[in-house]
């Protein structure tokens, strides 16, 4: 091969990967300052996404950012927000509708662990607090950009839950029920869009996985013998496809 056309080849190559499965579709993630959801936005802006990102901690959000920037990808839409500011996320929604018009890819990463402790000496506010991250904030998302997904050719919503939902374990009570009401939410709605939007709504089960919450949850365990955020991100990318049609369901990022 000629040196103009290896030259050629590579910038074939290099503008496919650039274009990626998600080239300029619009994706919200909540959460996005470290742990999945950081390792979600970096996957995400490598496959072309445009990217609006969420969490508490500014500091966080920029470092994605600056990663992002760094790799090559598009500057992200950073978003200041605590997930229990209810009327927030209705701003943001209205925000996103007068800035690009639809929302195509939802991530509803953010949440908390809560209490590991019996369920007599969870306390209220504690109980509440999981229950208003994990569940409620999730379904004030739903409610607030549902109008901005119906207006995407494609919109995908995904939803981080967990193997608790499904599997009682003592002293997890507060965390468990959250994910288990949110599979219920989630999958009620998948049912409700699926015959008449282009909408599929699913929720991802990311297994063990290196994080700050997985560390607070097993403190004895060494993180190392654990998958790091970035290799599970390969499940979303595929939840957040045009082409993924499936609805309702729980994928595993990876095996038991």
């Amino acid at each position: 091969m000629s040196d103009s056309s290896k030259g050629e080849a590579a910038g074939q190559a290099g503008g496919a990967k650039a274009a990626g499965r998600l080239a300029g579709r619009i994706a919200l993630i909540t959460g996005a300052s470290r742990g999945i959801g950081a390792a979600v936005a970096r996957r995400f802006a490598a496959e072309g996404a445009k990217l609006v990102l969420t969490a508490r901690t500014v500091g966080g959000l920029e470092e994605v950012d600056d990663a992002i920037r760094a790799a090559g990808g598009e500057p992200s839409l950073l978003v200041p927000l605590d997930i229990k500011q209810y009327d927030a996320i209705d701003q943001l929604g209205a925000a996103l509708f007068e800035r690009f018009g639809k929302l195509d890819i939802l991530v509803g990463n953010a949440g908390v662990l809560g209490p590991l402790t019996p369920v007599p000496h969870i306390e209220v506010q504690q109980w509440q607090d999981v229950l208003d991250i994990n569940l409620t904030a999730n379904w004030r998302l739903i409610r607030s950009m549902d109008p901005l997904l119906r207006l995407s050719d494609a919109g995908r919503a995904i939803f981080v839950s967990s193997r608790a939902a499904q599997n009682p374990r003592p002293y997890w009570a507060a965390y468990a029920v959250s994910k288990a009401a949110l599979e219920m939410v989630v999958q009620s709605y998948a049912l409700e869009v699926q015959n008449v939007t282009p909408i599929r709504v699913n929720l991802i089960d990311p297994g063990a996985t290196r994080t700050k919450m997985r560390a607070a949850a097993y403190p004895g365990e060494n993180p190392d013998t654990r998958p790091h955020p970035d290799e599970i991100t390969e499940a979303f990318v595929r939840l957040a496809s045009a082409d993924f049609t499936a609805t309702g369901q729980v994928i595993k990022a990876q095996e038991d």
